[in-house]
């Protein structure tokens, strides 16, 4: 598959209280958990930041880059993701996301056409950034927005270049998990013991 899973995990998580990267689900690292949950046919990038860089779990992933600076939001974690980008697609999910499956991102990877740059999800009149996929070439469109001080993913959905799409009726409020809080986490993990373990 030419497309690349890319991971960011370098955000401060000031709400959670410690690196979302360095939770862990059933005993193993987040990411671990992500990587087995998902099982994506092709390779794989871990974004990081200078003060999160290396976190338990990072060696599962093909290579791990890492932002210039920290603290400089989601915007920035997509740039530098397509600037180390060695396939065509960039598939971009977050750390903090953990019921997003592949069945989701190859969906989405067949919703972008082939005059946009990126595509992202509407859901209940806004813009989800995240699940997200762009073409290598939309890294001197981001590269642009972040230098002019835009710092929102969501924004792109504003210019003609990317495009903002449905999300299917049957994915389920649990694909929208996003673990922001400790309170977040303690009902994903309720949640989680219940259900299958993924495969290793």
């Amino acid at each position: 598959m030419d497309a690349t899973l890319c991971i960011l995990a370098g955000g401060e998580a000031r709400r959670m209280g410690v690196a979302k990267a360095d939770l862990l689900v059933r005993g193993q690292p987040i990411l671990a958990y992500l990587l087995n949950r998902l099982q994506w046919r092709g390779s794989t990038m871990l974004i990081t930041a200078p003060s999160r860089r290396s976190p338990a779990g990072c060696e599962r992933f093909d290579r791990e880059v890492v932002d210039p600076v920290d603290g400089q939001g989601p915007l920035r974690g997509v740039l530098t993701a397509l600037e180390n980008l060695a396939t065509s697609l960039a598939v971009i999910a977050t750390v903090d996301m953990p019921r997003i499956e592949a069945r989701h991102l190859n969906w989405l990877i067949e919703q972008l056409d082939r005059a946009s740059l990126g595509v992202m999800l509407r859901r209940e009149s806004h813009v989800e950034p995240f699940p997200s996929v762009y073409r290598a070439a939309a890294s001197d469109v981001v590269r642009q927005r972040f230098t002019s001080g835009e710092r929102s993913v969501a924004a792109l959905a504003k210019f003609p270049e990317f495009v903002s799409i449905d999300a299917p009726v049957d994915w389920n409020d649990s694909v929208w998990t996003n673990l922001n809080t400790p309170d977040d986490f303690a009902r994903f993990i309720g949640a989680d013991s219940t259900a299958p373990n993924p495969p290793t």
